[in-house]
């Protein structure tokens, strides 16, 4: 199975297109989350994993602007209801067996899914093995990343649409994991919302 896999989208739309485009055929689609700003809701970019019918969890800015502090933000008049209503109802964490293995999803850590930062030098990305899982996807730090940790194949995408990391040049990108043989591939691209 080919899972397509985008995180921290932020707004940005045309990130999100490219990144679908260049993915191609894919049986699944994650995002990890943070698909708009805290107080920026994306109309655009819930729609569209609306449509791909993405697996989609809550990071860090969406659990900015479904509190009391984002309440003036989430009830502009911009803001489709509906769509709003749809991302209150994801959660924080996603799990699925497939073709026999675990996978979870978090936006940040397994223990705190959405705050603390975890990059590829952490030490505490060890702590990813103690995860009772085959794969644990996440994002947050916009770096991408696939280490197997004690058995556990950690994916970090990068970055779909507020590229940020100087691992690949401050590039956009998403990742296709292959559960058949385990390989993780990354795609780099310029963002499209840059003219």
């Amino acid at each position: 199975m080919r899972i397509g896999i985008v995180s921290d989208i932020h707004g940005n739309i045309e990130g999100l297109n490219k990144a679908l485009k260049r993915m191609g055929a894919v049986d699944k689609i994650l995002c990890a989350g943070d698909a708009f700003d805290q107080f920026r809701f994306s109309n655009h970019v819930v729609e569209r994993l609306q449509e791909v019918d993405a697996e989609y969890i809550l990071g860090n800015h969406e659990e900015m602007l479904l509190s009391p502090a984002g309440a003036r933000a989430a009830e502009s008049k911009e803001v489709d209801k509906e769509l709003l209503e749809w991302t209150r109802n994801q959660d924080y964490r996603f799990e699925m067996i497939i073709d026999g293995k675990r996978l979870k999803m978090f936006h940040s850590t397994p223990w705190d899914p959405r705050g603390e930062y975890i990059y590829p030098h952490s030490a505490a990305l060890k702590k990813f093995a103690e995860a009772g899982t085959d794969y644990a996807i996440y994002g947050h730090t916009h770096t991408q990343l696939a280490r197997d940790i004690k058995g556990t194949l950690v994916i970090n995408p990068g970055s779909a649409g507020h590229a940020r990391s100087h691992v690949n040049n401050r590039q956009l990108s998403c990742a296709i994991l292959d559960t058949e043989t385990g390989e993780v591939i990354f795609d780099d691209f310029s963002d499209p919302s840059i003219p």
